[in-house]
């Protein structure tokens, strides 16, 4: 079994500022913030929702294909992959310009300040899902605006149920999008912050969209998640990491689990479960792809 997992390769440059934001932005001079925050560290990772779900699911022994776009300085990047002996056919690369960059800086508490240049990632509805893809599920995860318009509809076409994961791509997207998004997937996953946006945008509370797709899950971080369906939420409860280094990737690594779950036909508790113990074991190590397990999934 196969999981095609939909989304952006990038790199990450990690910044580690020892401080608060909170303490350097001084919110009644908003109109006119100019801050600057020492970083005394600083790395720079193989990132991006797709590499970092697919890095995930091969770890719990899963069979990630991911569909994603590289640039011209992508083949660093595409070696890893098959290095770790994931599935490349249907990663692309566009030679004129640079793979996706995610620039990430972290705070005292976990906060984090992004700036994202998409590059290659806005060529991924070059990307056709093929009927005979050979995936039993999939999920499209942040990447260009077109490409998860259209591998939606193509997922829809082929027959492979797939999860809807909006992510930080959500603003990009009306409510008649997202209603459109709901109405074509098997099941949703966003934090918490993106499922107030999804039900202000569409006007659906979190207890409606469960009655339209087969499960929602809503992250909560440290809290756990929330399980939706059909109308009845189910708290699942947190794994407490060994200690807490870095979040940067986490709900990717949640994600993985959720694909690993689904494709072995699990209940959504129990691949919640499993996603939230690969959380625990990503933020207790630096960058989204540098942790290992230290159980069997099974």
């Amino acid at each position: 079994m196969a999981a095609l997992i939909c989304g952006s390769l990038a790199f990450d440059t990690i910044m580690t500022f020892d401080g608060r934001f909170a303490e350097q932005i001084l919110p009644e001079q908003l109109h006119i913030l100019n801050v600057s925050f020492l970083v005394p560290t600083l790395r720079r990772d193989f990132g991006g929702c797709a590499g970092n779900i697919a890095y995930s699911l091969k770890l719990l022994g899963g069979n990630p294909l991911p569909m994603a776009m590289l640039g011209a300085d992508g083949g660093e990047y595409l070696a890893r992959l098959q290095q770790l002996g994931v599935d490349t056919r249907f990663v692309g690369r566009v030679e004129d310009t640079y793979t996706a960059q995610a620039m990430i800086m972290t705070d005292r508490d976990n906060n984090q300040i992004t700036a994202f240049h998409p590059g290659a990632m806005m060529q991924a509805h070059l990307h056709r899902i093929p009927p005979e893809a050979g995936a039993h599920v999939g999920i499209i995860a942040p990447d260009g605006r077109e490409a998860m318009l259209q591998h939606a509809a193509q997922f829809v076409e082929a027959g492979i149920p797939f999860v809807f994961d909006p992510g930080q791509g959500l603003p990009m997207f009306d409510g008649a999008d997202l209603r459109r998004f709901i109405e074509q997937a098997s099941w949703i996953a966003v934090n918490d912050y993106e499922g107030k946006m999804l039900c202000d945008r569409t006007g659906w509370s979190l207890a409606e969209i469960s009655h339209r797709v087969r499960g929602l899950i809503v992250t909560l971080g440290s809290q756990g998640c929330e399980i939706w369906e059909q109308g009845v939420r189910t708290h699942v409860p947190p794994v407490q990491p060994a200690q807490v280094v870095d979040p940067t990737g986490c709900g990717d690594a949640w994600r993985g689990g959720l694909l690993y779950g689904l494709e072995k036909g699990w209940t959504l508790a129990r691949c919640a479960q499993l996603g939230n113990r690969l959380g625990a074991l990503k933020i207790a190590q630096r960058g989204p792809q540098n942790y290992q397990l230290d159980f069997q999934p099974d």
